[in-house]
């Protein structure tokens, strides 16, 4: 037997169990990932929470939890690499089975799993955004949500690229900001008029559509503007974007920036996975700056 979080009945973290669950073993085709951490995203309760979330992406009850993940193949070819993935539903696991075809990268040295299993939600839905947005250097490109867990990325991806970044927060995230290389403006109400004199060229909007709605005023194209979280049909012809649509390599290359110390990813918080329920709690009060990690 081996150990997975899985869940009954649709609600908040009280309804995250850690059970015992017969161990997977890698078929034909397929590789067994010995997991040892799995990074959190909103999307991972948002599925366990709202059975019509659940169903856009096809979770049926009972269900695994988690998707990012982490850890060293132990079963299949490549055993004994290094690597990190993606495995909708199953990544808060002891083992994870990924078939040909389904996202797994090589870890590079220099990186560690915990922070390995931040990359694929995040980093990727962070690249898609700036790619949509046709970033490009000399551009003044604000951010919206830019302490979030995708956040953290589209920050410092938009400075590697040469672009001045502003990024919207609470003011008792500016210091936090700054050190990620951003200049802090506060969100709510009259966003526009705060930045009107930055000469914002362009936006991506990783929490709702505020951000995207006060770069329409200020008369941004709506093609240079991306949203994550604002469904399919955001505001004012502005593009909706996921991670899909980052561009081939994203992900290798965000992997190879951490370990040559050009991009950092700040782990807010590391829970061992006994305490689930508590990690998810802290991951969903949306007050947490960086990524929360559960490790197994």
């Amino acid at each position: 037997m081996s150990r997975a979080v899985v869940y009954q009945k649709f609600g908040g973290p009280e309804v995250l169990e850690l059970r015992d669950v017969p161990e997977p073993h890698a078929g034909p085709g397929e590789v067994r990932v010995r997991v040892t951490a799995a990074g959190l995203n909103p999307m991972d309760w948002g599925l366990a929470a709202v059975p019509e979330a659940a169903a856009r992406f096809g979770v049926t009850l009972p269900s695994g939890f988690g998707y990012d993940f982490a850890g060293v193949i132990d079963e299949g070819p490549g055993a004994g690499d290094r690597v990190y993935g993606g495995a909708l539903g199953r990544a808060v696991a002891d083992f994870v089975v990924v078939k040909a075809g389904e996202p797994l990268f090589r870890t590079p040295d220099g990186v560690s799993d915990e922070v390995a299993s931040t990359l694929p939600v995040a980093g990727s839905s962070a690249a898609a955004a700036l790619a949509v947005a046709g970033l490009r250097a000399g551009d003044t490109v604000l951010v919206g949500g830019a302490a979030g867990g995708v956040g953290i990325f589209a920050v410092q991806l938009a400075k590697l690229a040469g672009a001045t970044v502003i990024g919207t927060a609470g003011e008792g995230t500016f210091p936090f900001l700054r050190e990620l290389g951003a200049e802090p403006v506060t969100y709510g109400p009259g966003l526009a008029d705060r930045v009107r004199d930055r000469g914002v060229t362009a936006a991506v909007d990783l929490f709702g559509t505020e951000t995207a709605e006060a770069a329409l005023e200020l008369g941004v194209a709506p093609e240079r503007i991306a949203t994550i979280a604002a469904g399919p049909t955001p505001p004012g012809g502005v593009r909706a974007t996921g991670g899909a649509e980052a561009e081939p390599g994203a992900l290798a290359k965000i992997a190879d920036a951490i370990a040559a110390g050009a991009l950092t990813v700040p782990v807010a918080a590391v829970f061992p996975v006994e305490r689930i329920r508590d990690a998810v709690a802290l991951q969903a009060g949306r007050h947490v700056h960086g990524k929360v990690v559960v490790t197994l």
